[in-house]
Parts: structure tokens; C-alpha cells; sequence
């Protein structure tokens, strides 16, 4: 009963976890997975830009972030689920800010203004996040 009852009481919080999981942790693997295709279209996208010579560098860190937002979201979830409240799913969801703000400011330096507002749908939801976990 308890565990029904911290479920429909952060259904909000949970769904929005739940959706950076999904996010973080299926762009991270798919970085690992096609590392060499990422680095390659990157290059190239960053080639004009005070980015250029730091991709492959850049690329690790960005895949770093990546990951440790989506796990500590997911733990988050069941954190949640458990206890009613969740320090790590707080912790994943400003990290997945500070990540998401990265990845704008490599689209904005990289003059490629679509993909800086495919970023903002992103971070609007995780910000909010963070507001209603705080």
C-alpha cells in the first residue's frame, strides 16, 4: 500500500525521472556504441568553431554526464517509489540540467540554432523537475 501510495503521490516527479533515464542513458550507449560515427559527425559539425580542436575530449565528457544523469535518475525512480522522496533523482535531474546546458552551449557555438531548440524541449521539463524537487 505504501508503495502505491509514493507512486500516485510523485507520479509527476517520477515520469519526469523516468523521462531523463530514457534520454540520458539511450544517447550515452549510443555514444558508446557508435563512438566512431559520433566523433566523426561532431568533427565535422564543430569544425568552425573554438570547439574544434577538443571534440574526441568534449565527446568523453559529454558521454560521462550523459550517464551519470540517466543512472542517478533511474535510481531516482526507485528511490521514490521506495521512500517517498529521492536525493539521487534531485542530484540526476540537476546534473541532467548542467548536461543539457552544455549540449546548448556546443549547439549555439556550433551556429546550429535548430538543434539549440531541439535542446530547450529538453531542458524546459528538467528544470522543471528540479523547481517541484526542491
Amino acid at each position: 500500500i505504501q508503495l502505491t501510495m509514493n507512486i500516485f503521490s510523485n507520479v509527476t516527479e517520477l515520469l519526469l525521472l523516468v523521462f531523463l533515464t530514457i534520454t540520458f542513458l539511450q544517447s550515452g550507449i549510443d555514444k558508446v556504441l557508435n563512438w566512431k560515427g559520433n566523433l566523426n559527425w561532431l568533427t565535422g559539425h564543430f569544425a568552425k568553431s573554438p570547439f574544434k580542436g577538443t571534440v574526441p575530449v568534449l565527446l568523453g565528457i559529454i558521454l560521462v554526464l550523459e550517464m551519470l544523469s540517466g543512472i542517478l535518475s533511474g535510481v531516482g525512480v526507485f528511490q521514490f517509489a521506495i521512500d517517498g522522496e529521492s536525493v539521487f533523482g534531485f542530484y540526476g535531474a540537476i546534473l541532467s540540467t548542467i548536461t543539457l546546458l552544455m549540449l546548448l552551449l556546443g549547439q549555439r557555438v556550433a551556429m546550429d540554432y535548430e538543434g539549440a531548440r531541439t535542446i530547450v524541449v529538453y531542458l524546459i521539463p528538467t528544470i522543471f523537475l528540479v523547481y517541484i524537487m526542491q
